[in-house]
């Protein structure tokens, strides 16, 4: 955990980030205001210039050599300009920008000058020691951040094959034809010929022509679905470190339940970090309970769905298989005598439960070799 330093000797940075341009907040130690520059976007010659400028001027105005910690809002651009200013020397801190603290009286004035100048003053406070002010981002190296591409290119893929298939299906039931399966067979491009609608007509031409543009774009995205699980395969069994921690989905892929492609989602999306206890997990999955306690109300709001989106519906998948290949566990004894005959709701609602402790049991077997209570591995 990052410590508290000394203020004094620190000018804090804030950038507010879009589109159209950069607003940078510089203020130095015993100023009240804070200095604001609006440069181009992505003008990062300008930006290093406002930081040296800025640091002489104020250790020209209190005669001792001064810090430079900046930061700013993590979302549409990212880390780059984290590693770009780390690289040189510039501590850089990214915040989550839901978990800024703010005031709740009716409307508040937002502007980026507003913003930025506010976000000096709340990293002062959280480089003080302050950590309740907001929170941090952990910055992913390269090879980090690029091995999540994997498997959230894979689900991109997937899910459009699926409306591929749903809008095929459902133009085809318009007109009184029903396919059955997940899938479009490899005949039915050369079976529209012949095809013929519920009241025994045959296909309209435009229609048609629809269809076959659909069934085009459906082997073209089975086609890249298939290279991307060749590369990730490629890059798993690669040893020169084209993804990182391939160690670890080899490891927890030795579970039985867990296959190759939620071993790697796991790892890419969550593994791959240190967490210092199970509530760090939980909570940085979203898996963690939202109690509210109130005066005399007192109930459970559920997960607090705050934490890795994919990761978190791979792990409320991986639960439902857990059920199925490791049905003597004790995690899958444990929920069947809990949730087992609570009925449907009942039962999603502890497979949520089950996929938050399934989190915890996994980090451990990946970090320390745990293996889970009951669980039985790949032979």
């Amino acid at each position: 955990m990052t410590t508290a330093i000394d203020t004094r000797d620190v000018c804090c940075v804030a950038l507010e980030l879009s589109k159209t341009s950069w607003v940078c907040a510089f203020a130095s130690p015993g100023n009240s205001k804070a200095t604001v520059h609006k440069i181009k976007t992505g003008d990062v010659d300008r930006l290093i210039g406002i930081l040296k400028n800025g640091k002489a001027k104020a250790e020209h105005q209190l005669g001792r050599p001064m810090q430079i910690v900046l930061c700013y809002e993590v979302g549409y651009d990212g880390f780059w300009l984290a590693r770009f200013l780390t690289a040189r020397d510039i501590r850089t801190v990214v915040f989550d920008p839901a978990s800024f603290l703010m005031p709740r009286r009716g409307r508040r004035a937002k502007t980026d000058r507003l913003d930025a100048e506010g976000m000096t003053r709340t990293l002062r406070a959280w480089l003080a020691g302050d950590r309740e002010m907001a929170r941090d981002v952990h910055i992913p190296s390269i090879e980090q951040e690029d091995a999540k591409r994997i498997e959230r290119e894979r689900k991109c893929l997937v899910e459009e094959r699926v409306r591929i298939v749903g809008r095929i299906k459902g133009l085809l039931a318009l007109h009184g034809i029903w396919l059955t399966g997940k899938r479009i067979g490899k005949g039915l491009k050369e079976h529209l010929e012949a095809m013929k609608t519920g009241d025994g007509r045959p296909l309209a031409p435009f229609l048609r022509r629809d269809i076959e543009r659909m069934l085009f774009r459906y082997d073209l995205v089975s086609q890249q679905i298939a290279e991307v699980e060749a590369e990730g395969k490629e890059a798993l069994s690669d040893n020169t470190g084209r993804f990182p921690n391939a160690e670890k989905v080899r490891h927890l892929s030795t579970l039985g339940a867990v296959g190759e492609t939620t071993a790697t989602v796991l790892v890419a999306e969550v593994y791959h970090r240190s967490f210092e206890t199970r509530r760090h997990v939980a909570s940085f999955i979203g898996l963690a309970p939202t109690p509210y306690n109130s005066g005399d109300v007192d109930r459970d709001r559920g997960i607090s769905k705050a934490g890795n989106k994919l990761a978190r519906q791979t792990l409320v998948e991986l639960a439902w298989f857990w059920l199925r290949y490791q049905p003597n566990s004790k995690l899958s004894l444990w929920w069947r005598e809990r949730f087992g005959d609570k009925g449907m709701r009942g039962r999603k609602v502890g497979i949520v439960a089950l996929a938050r402790k399934l989190a915890i049991a996994l980090w451990r077997f990946v970090e320390d070799g745990i293996v889970p209570e009951g669980a039985t591995l790949k032979v």
